[in-house]
């Protein structure tokens, strides 16, 4: 047997929006496997299975049931791809959707699944992009103003509306005998990691990570204090006493082993070392071996989350989400994001009645910048950073009757590279320098005139990571680092992701900005700017 074939393997589980990727890779970085399969029910938006009930807009749920049968699946057919013996697995790493979130039994049953609630939308898992929490979100923002509540600081002054306690407000308020039912809160990352290693609810292994940046939480003061919760409603109060047990891990610790039962359905040996959950656009970070500070790491798909580890933690006005060793161990990890992005897309893809952007991508190239005086809001999904407002709607202006799909579309890139381009002023001007930008995810490979649309407005290089696995490699080096340093040959994270993810330079992609469009991009960026102030909810914006 050849060195390579006894090295060990970790296995990458990535949750997202339609789909779960399992991911093979071993110590040096090599994919031997990679499958992904759809959820037999994915955005449950429109009815809810097995009920007809409608489901009012701007809700989006999933089933438990998807998760656990779409993994096993894949992590089976990844093993029978790569040809290995499963014995070399070392380790599991889990990265999901956040905040995605649930309530369940003392043993775990999600709520959805007792015949009592299979039809109360309220016990079914609430998706990260559920937006049904509007005047719950309202309510906790200006109960923390009043109350000038410190931990604000961390979160840019805003609690977002997809967040876990606005979402479990909304069920307080909207469906009052599911949170009486209820016995445990969690986020579905921690609860699918719960699924694998088993035990009691009271040792059920919490993410550092999804509790950081969705739950208001800090290694410091814990949740947010009782006083604040119950000024908001007593009942949030009682379930972080009552209703939310566990351990807090860091990503990359080992949340316990993978049980027997749970070993059969994947087609594992049990006592596979199972990895703390990470949220899925961080486990990017480690996944394209950004272990530096500095780098903005943007993690693109039907949404973007941008990444960055700084050496300094300090509050920047709009940022909602700094985490001491939220990202990795060591540093200051920064979250902001765009709620949609993919999305966007793929909504004007359907408006026009095309189908692949193949053409319409070419002859939006064309134009020349500014896309001849169309200019967007991307705010289909509302805008989260740097507003923090998930009502606020997409606009497009400037239109006149030559106006055609490819206006539309460049118009709709380009807005999407300014937000970016907003967030990079805001986290400079906080004093938090960005010297390098990574692209990962699906959408950087399918779609090049996003990239280069992006290099053009902020007028920087942008490395397009080889892999669109990003999130399932820095599940897997979390995995691998569960492990420990005997089965794995890692004693830390950085390390780790150095060896598994990180690209030679003569590997490295890198689209370079257009430096005669930087003139005309910086007259849209103000006008920009001046659509985004005239069609934003004024007190957030200032």
């Amino acid at each position: 047997m050849t060195a390579d074939l006894e090295l060990p393997v970790a296995l990458g589980l990535d949750f997202g929006t339609e789909s779960v990727r399992a991911l093979l890779i071993d110590s040096q970085g090599r994919e031997l496997g990679c499958v992904s399969r759809n959820y037999e029910h994915g955005q449950i938006t429109q009815t809810l299975p097995g009920t007809g009930l409608t489901i009012p807009p701007d809700h989006a749920f999933q089933s438990p049931s998807d998760w656990l049968d779409g993994a096993a699946e894949a992590t089976r057919q990844a093993i029978a791809d790569a040809g290995i013996d499963p014995r070399r697995i070392v380790g599991i790493g889990v990265d999901f959707t956040s905040c995605t979130m649930l309530p369940t039994k003392r043993d775990g049953t999600p709520l959805c699944q007792l015949d009592a609630f299979t039809d109360v939308m309220m016990a079914w898992p609430k998706l990260w992009k559920h937006h049904g929490a509007i005047e719950q979100t309202q309510r906790m923002n200006a109960i923390a103003e009043e109350r000038g509540e410190a931990f604000m600081d961390r979160y840019g002054g805003t609690i977002g509306l997809e967040w876990f306690f606005p979402k479990l407000l909304e069920t307080i308020d909207k469906s009052p005998e599911v949170y009486d039912a209820a016995e445990v809160w969690l986020e579905a990352g921690d609860w699918f990691v719960w699924q694998l290693v088993g035990g009691e609810a009271e040792r059920l292994p919490r993410s550092t990570c999804q509790a950081g940046y969705k739950a208001l939480w800090s290694a410091e003061e814990g949740y947010a204090n009782d006083a604040y919760l119950s000024a908001v409603e007593p009942r949030l109060a009682e379930a972080v006493r009552r209703k939310m047990p566990g351990r807090m891990l860091s990503p990359g610790e080992k949340a316990g082993e993978l049980t027997e039962k749970m070993a059969e359905r994947f087609g594992l040996p049990a006592g596979i070392a199972v990895s703390a959950a990470t949220i899925d656009a961080h486990s990017a970070v480690p996944g394209v071996g950004a272990a530096e500070p500095g780098t903005l790491v943007m993690v693109m798909g039907t949404s973007s989350c941008h990444m960055l580890n700084a050496t300094i933690g300090k509050p920047v006005n709009g940022v909602a989400g700094i985490v001491d060793g939220g990202i990795l161990p060591g540093m200051f990890g920064y979250e902001t994001g765009q709620a949609a992005v993919g999305d966007a897309f793929a909504w004007l893809l359907k408006l026009l009645n095309l189908q692949s952007f193949d053409e319409l991508g070419r002859a939006a190239i064309a134009l020349p910048p500014g896309s001849e005086g169309v200019v967007c809001l991307d705010w289909m999904n509302g805008c989260r950073t740097p507003l923090m407002d998930g009502s606020l709607k997409g606009v497009f202006a400037g239109l006149t009757l030559a106006t055609t799909p490819a206006h539309l579309y460049r118009a709709l890139l380009e807005a999407s590279a300014m937000g970016v381009r907003w967030i990079v002023d805001l986290l400079t001007e906080g004093g938090v320098p960005v010297e390098r930008f990574i692209a990962t995810g699906g959408l950087p490979h399918h779609n090049p005139a996003v990239t280069q649309i992006y290099a053009d407005v902020l007028g920087c290089e942008i490395e397009v990571h080889p892999s669109e696995q990003g999130p399932a490699v820095g599940a897997a080096v979390l995995g691998m680092l569960a492990a420990g340093s005997e089965k794995s040959g890692f004693e830390n994270v950085v390390d780790a992701a150095s060896a598994m993810a990180a690209v030679p330079v003569e590997k490295k992609k890198i689209v370079k900005p257009q430096q005669d469009h930087r003139a005309a991009y910086d007259v849209l960026y103000a006008r920009y700017g001046r659509l985004a102030v005239t069609f934003s909810t004024p007190d957030l914006l200032n």
